[in-house]
């Protein structure tokens, strides 16, 4: 009888030992509720040094003129509030970010079973704009490459730059911002440097998937210079997050299900052949673009909108990713 006394309470005091560690663990998590702009700018004081680190794009040259150590971070929490910090007024293109807005008007207008009968559903272990499997197959493998994302917006329907103008108000809309515009010269420089874009578009076109002119490829083009800001960023990954509704609660385009399909192709493609490791270390469906932005969403709670234009090998923002990262371990928001 001794000795069940004793393990008895040998089992209670190992219990109220574990339940103190867990309490102790989970009080190093900091509450989402005590987020400031505070908060933003010291996690984004930490990590600005990284862009000496990364390269601002120079294969479209109007890109190449980004200023290497501009910096922003924006968030908008549950309630539509929106903080910000760094250089928030400071406009970049969309670039392949622009990928996830042309997605959800295609399925929209033609369904998800039309559209992934011509694209896949995988990630890859390829950079952006490689041409995978078009030479075999001819299927991109999903809509986050580049010929991917071009077989998308090729679906969406309207003659010349229709398409794009679909795009542009969408993305208008989910900012509320009707000041948005796309760069004329960022536009003429990707057309002028986009060949290959332009030799993915033809294969399309020879295996029958795309069977328009080259006006398509001009709407992809366009839509990649659309200009904005991080807020503006921070704005579409709170859209995604909470079901298609804006930051200010208008529920125009509520969709729960084309929330997940956009939010699953962000996490399994959205940071390029990165996205592997990225959904171990972060978590989070996001989605990332050359013009050193990257959207992500925290679902069901915020939008999260990075800016710094030197990237990583990958493509994706070096600076970016490390404040994501910082900011997502300190509230503990990864959805694993």
């Amino acid at each position: 009888m001794k000795n069940s006394g004793l393990l008895s309470a040998k089992g209670i005091f190992i219990a109220a030992f574990l339940s103190l560690n867990t309490v102790f663990y989970a009080q190093k998590t900091e509450d989402i509720s005590t987020i400031s702009e505070k908060t933003l700018t010291n996690i984004l004081d930490k990590n600005r040094a990284y862009y000496s680190q990364g390269k601002v794009a120079d294969y479209i040259p109007e890109l190449g003129k980004m200023d290497a150590k501009a910096i922003a971070f924006s968030v908008v929490d549950k309630n539509g509030k929106v903080l910000n910090s760094g250089d928030v007024s400071k406009k970049f293109t969309m670039q392949s970010i622009s990928k996830i807005i042309a997605l959800m008007i295609a399925v929209n207008e033609r369904g998800e079973a039309n559209v992934f009968d011509k694209i896949g559903y995988f990630g890859s272990e390829q950079p952006f704009n490689h041409f995978s499997n078009l030479e075999t197959i001819g299927k991109p493998l999903n809509p986050m490459m580049n010929a991917g994302a071009i077989l998308t917006t090729s679906l969406i329907s309207g003659e010349g730059e229709k398409p794009f103008l679909k795009v542009l108000d969408l993305v208008r809309y989910i900012t509320k911002n009707q000041a948005i515009d796309y760069s004329r010269s960022v536009f003429e420089s990707e057309k002028s440097t986009g060949n290959r874009n332009r030799g993915m578009f033809y294969l399309m076109k020879n295996n029958g998937l795309i069977s328009g002119n080259e006006d398509q490829l001009d709407n992809y083009f366009k839509q990649c210079s659309i200009e904005l800001t991080a807020e503006d960023l921070a704005k579409i990954g709170y859209f995604f997050a909470n079901e298609c509704t804006r930051f200010d609660g208008d529920s125009k385009y509520k969709n729960k299900e084309t929330a997940r399909l956009i939010e699953s192709q962000m996490l399994t493609a959205g940071m390029y052949e990165f996205s592997g490791e990225y959904s171990r270390t972060v978590g989070l469906p996001s989605k990332s673009g050359v013009g050193g932005g990257i959207t992500v969403s925290v679902p069901g709670k915020m939008g999260i909108g990075v800016f710094s234009p030197a990237l990583d090998q990958h493509g994706n923002s070096l600076a970016g990713y490390h404040m994501i990262l910082d900011f997502v371990k300190a509230y503990d928001l990864s959805i694993f």
